[in-house]
C-alpha cells in the first residue's frame, strides 16, 4: 500500500517539475492561451449585451419618434385659425371689432 502512493506522489512532483521547472515557457504560453480565451468570451458577450441594448433604444426611439408627430398633430389641429375664433366667440364672448373703432398705428 505504501509503495501504491509513492509512485503517485513521485509521479505528481515529476509533472510539477516539467510544468514549472523544464517547460516553464510552454506552462506560461498555456495560462496566456487561457487568459486570451476567457477575454474572447468576456467581448463577445459584452457585444451582444450592447447590441441587444442598442435594439431597445432604437426601439424606444421609434414609439417616441411617432409620439411626437402625433404632438405636432394635435398642435397644429389646436392651434388652427377657424377654432381659435370660434372658441374665443363662444367661450370668451370676444368680436371683431367694427372698422370705424380699429386705430391703425404707422412705425417710421
Amino acid at each position: 500500500m505504501s509503495q501504491n502512493t509513492s509512485p503517485q506522489s513521485n509521479l505528481t512532483k515529476m509533472i510539477g517539475l516539467d510544468l514549472f521547472g523544464v517547460g516553464r515557457f510552454h506552462t506560461i504560453l498555456l495560462i496566456c492561451i487561457f487568459f486570451s480565451a476567457i477575454c474572447v468570451v468576456l467581448a463577445t458577450h459584452n457585444t451582444r449585451q450592447m447590441a441587444v441594448k442598442r435594439e431597445n433604444l432604437l426601439l424606444e426611439k421609434d414609439i417616441l419618434d411617432g409620439e411626437w408627430r402625433n404632438l405636432i398633430l394635435e398642435e397644429s389641429a389646436l392651434a388652427e385659425h377657424s377654432r381659435v375664433q370660434s372658441r374665443s366667440v363662444d367661450e370668451l364672448n370676444m368680436e371683431r371689432p367694427a372698422p370705424d373703432k380699429e386705430v391703425i398705428i404707422k412705425l417710421r
